[in-house]
């Protein structure tokens, strides 16, 4: 049997439709553009899934909606000034990241203040915009995400990045976990709770930089949130859940990036889309499975 026959019997379909269909996802990784952005999108994935467990645990996502937005008016004054956007977009998210993370506990409760830096920041950088003369696809690019444009170099620049920031999480896993579930405790305990907040938002900051790639600063939830948000519902132990983030905010993002490939509308519509359509499954169907536990016998 020749190999049209056998991959048709594997799959029981037609041998032209199952070839056609190999070829046609095999065509992605044809165009360098693609593999760019796979490459990128994987990387910033793994940290984005990562990261989201502990913005999560330590109800932080509102603080990080507003780094992505500060970082906004960094990127947007490094166009206005001929610079790479990202560098400005760092500076400002990890110098704020800094700021917010020495308020430690008294960061609850400040969401006003947070709110207001956030809409002024946000007005910067469209004052930002204004003054640019160039094109505004840049710009476009900074607040819904350009991930089919990015270029090798920046693929270099993501991949390190993330690597460093995985390794940096890595490193302050165990005291930032305690710190997490427990800050006066861990603080009692001598567990460096202001050092470790400072620390956590600079990296949660650096991650947020690479997520922009992607989704843009107006969607940056959908990567960083998101995940983390639907496996924190399936598993209490941190390891399962920052897994289960990680395969999450791989999913959404292969996937975005494969149905973008066929379609004309961008990649963070889908990314997007693809994390809301599960969080809400999850959210509705949470209480059927509460249910169905409650009434399946016991099993010793």
């Amino acid at each position: 049997m020749d190999k049209d026959g056998i991959f048709a019997t594997i799959t029981n379909t037609s041998p032209q439709l199952s070839w056609n269909l190999f070829d046609d996802l095999a065509a992605l990784f044809h165009y360098q553009f693609m593999v760019n952005a796979f490459e990128a999108g994987t990387m910033v994935a793994i940290v984005a899934g990562a990261i989201g467990y502990f913005v999560v645990l330590r109800s932080s996502a509102f603080a990080a909606h507003a780094l992505s937005h500060i970082g906004f008016a960094g990127a947007t004054g490094a166009v206005v000034l001929a610079l790479n956007p990202i560098f400005g977009l760092l500076a400002f998210t990890v110098v704020s990241g800094a700021a917010i993370g020495a308020l430690g506990n008294r960061l609850r409760g400040r969401d006003v203040t947070i709110g207001i830096v956030l809409a002024w920041t946000l007005g910067l950088g469209v004052l930002f915009i204004s003054l640019y003369t160039g094109y505004a696809t840049e710009a476009y690019a900074l607040l819904f995400g350009e991930i089919l444009g990015i270029s090798s170099g920046d693929v270099v620049v993501t991949i390190v990045a993330g690597t460093i920031t995985i390794a940096a999480l890595v490193a302050i896993y165990r005291p930032l976990l305690f710190a997490s579930v427990d800050e006066e405790l861990a603080g009692a305990k001598g567990v460096p709770v202001t050092a470790l907040s400072i620390g956590f938002m600079v990296i949660l900051a650096v991650a947020v930089t690479e997520a922009v790639q992607v989704v843009g600063v107006l969607l940056i939830f959908a990567l960083i949130v998101t995940p983390a948000a639907i496996a924190v519902r399936f598993t209490s132990r941190p390891l399962v859940a920052i897994v289960t983030g990680v395969l999450l905010a791989l999913a959404f993002t292969w996937a975005g990036l494969t149905i973008a490939f066929y379609s004309p509308h961008p990649v963070s519509f889908f990314i997007t889309s693809l994390a809301f359509a599960t969080y809400l499954i999850v959210r509705v169907g949470e209480p059927f499975g509460q249910r169905w536990r409650r009434k399946s016998p016991a099993v010793s």
